[in-house]
């Protein structure tokens, strides 16, 4: 018996079955779509009303009907606050199968559910089924006249409401069952492709964001590495797609390495893609604030297991040594980019199991231990600055950083952050001092390259240690902490 009237929804007994269900029904959203935009193309035939009725995401909705008291669970995912109806549109159910079941089994073992899909009312935006962009390209039809025809992008309908905390849970029905729904999903994952140069579906739910290209030449040689040595790993994708497989010969390899055309791309991204699915990615976020801000609220609806900020930082403290690094403990945030939906006034909390690893990886990758890990690894307040040359200000800031035992400043690193506290991922700083501006050690040419090549290798590799670490226990990463008095069962 549905908990709605209409009779267009499945009861699904599982899981499986209902994600089976989501994929039919997108699958057969899109195909008419793209089928009928095809055809307008050609022919200018417009579809029908019964056609366009079918230009809709997937609609999955949970019933909770409870009498007693809502059973706990220590999870910070996947489990029910309230009884009521909950309710969210899908988009690429395929894609996002893994992810899917891990919140629908451990909700359907631990609440008496009743599983529901369906078509919604949301039509999917015709630019989402338009993989190259080729097909209208010589057309003579205008965006404008498309959008007049077909289903199209409305920004109304793509909202972060629910992550704010701007969402009115009271008396609402339904609920939320996710903090993403598919319309705000898929203006992301288009704009990953834009930014990143590579498709959406082969970035891996482990993330490195750096600020600099020389990490890239170290992770592509470490994924070299991998592909190798373990069997774990299946390819290498580079920016344009370009995907050197396991088991290519070595000069082949670097052919195709030295034509990709990395800078096409402002953010570009390069995977390392793993067989279970635990993976690596690497993003090239650039310099600043507005950059990490941007990589980050598209990479959220991808539901990454982690990301981790490594890259490189100014040292405040006259004891600290170029080539150090810095566990950031706490973040003071003066980049101004998120101060509307996190004020910086809000505690972004340090995540115990990510620090431990981060200081658990660099114990091992340099192999210091004790008072000489102390004196290499300093931990403590990294500031995230705006403006790169907050020097000149120094006069001005000095009280302030002082007050706040600041150890380290970059630009993008509490951006980072605030961005996983914000959207509930995992995240953790780990920064290399390649200056110290206050105390007259600046980058000068010839000990700046003499830094980059001793310091970046290894700073990747306890990096990617790290996340090694983190996956082991996967289930405690995702922090009760994150989680706010509202939340949808979904993570």
């Amino acid at each position: 018996m549905s908990f709605y009237p209409d009779d267009d929804f499945i009861v699904a007994t599982c899981a499986e079955e209902a994600v089976d269900r989501l994929a039919a029904l997108h699958r057969q959203a899109t195909e008419a779509l793209s089928q009928a935009l095809k055809r307008y193309l050609k022919e200018r035939v417009v579809p029908t009303e019964t056609q366009r009725a079918l230009f809709r995401y997937p609609l999955l909705r949970i019933g909770y009907r409870c009498h007693g008291e809502v059973p706990s669970t220590t999870r910070a995912y996947a489990k029910i606050q309230v009884p009521g109806n909950y309710s969210v549109t899908v988009t690429h159910p395929e894609a996002f199968r893994t992810y899917l079941l891990e919140q629908l089994r451990p909700l359907m073992e631990d609440f008496t559910l009743q599983v529901e899909v369906g078509p919604s009312q949301q039509n999917i935006p015709y630019p989402y089924v338009v993989e190259q962009g080729d097909e209208l390209a010589g057309s003579g039809v205008t965006a404008a006249e498309l959008a007049r025809v077909f289903p199209s992008t409305d920004l109304s309908a793509a909202s972060d409401g629910v992550a704010d905390g701007l969402y009115e849970w009271e008396n609402a029905d339904p609920m939320p069952l996710a903090l993403f729904d598919a319309a705000r999903v898929d203006f992301s994952l288009r704009r990953l492709v834009h930014y990143t140069g590579s498709d959406w579906r082969h970035v891996q739910p482990w993330i490195l964001l750096t600020n600099y290209h020389r990490y890239v030449d170290q992770f592509i040689r470490h994924g070299l590495d991998q592909l190798r040595d373990d069997p774990r790993f299946a390819r290498l994708v580079l920016p344009g797609n370009v995907v050197i497989e396991r088991g290519m010969d070595e000069g082949e390899a670097q052919a195709i390495i030295g034509s990709v055309l990395w800078h096409r791309y402002q953010m570009p991204a390069y995977h390392l893609i793993a067989e279970d699915g635990h993976g690596v990615t690497l993003v090239n976020i650039g310099v600043g604030p507005s950059n990490a801000k941007n990589i980050t609220d598209h990479l959220g609806v991808l539901r990454p297991h982690c990301w981790l900020m490594i890259g490189h930082c100014g040292g405040l403290r006259q004891s600290q040594t170029i080539g150090d690094y810095v566990l950031a403990h706490a973040y003071m945030r003066r980049d101004g980019i998120l101060d509307r939906v996190v004020p910086p006034n809000i505690p972004i909390p340090a995540l115990a199991e990510v620090q431990q690893a981060l200081q658990e990886a660099a114990a091992q990758v340099t192999g210091d231990k004790g008072e000489a890990l102390k004196r290499r690894l300093r931990t403590g307040t990294v500031l995230t600055y705006d403006d790169r040359n907050w020097e000149l200000r120094w006069a001005q800031e000095r009280p302030l950083i002082n007050l706040a035992r600041a150890v380290a400043v970059d630009m993008e690193s509490g951006t980072i952050a605030a961005q996983g506290y914000r959207l509930r991922v995992p995240y953790g700083t780990l920064l290399c001092v390649s200056d110290k501006p206050l105390h007259s050690e600046i980058k000068l040419p010839g000990a700046a390259g003499a830094f980059y090549e001793r310091a970046v290798s290894q700073h990747l590799k306890i990096g990617i240690a790290a996340l090694d670490l983190l996956r082991s226990q996967l289930h405690s990463l995702h922090s009760r902490k994150l989680r706010s008095f509202d939340e949808p069962p979904f993570r």
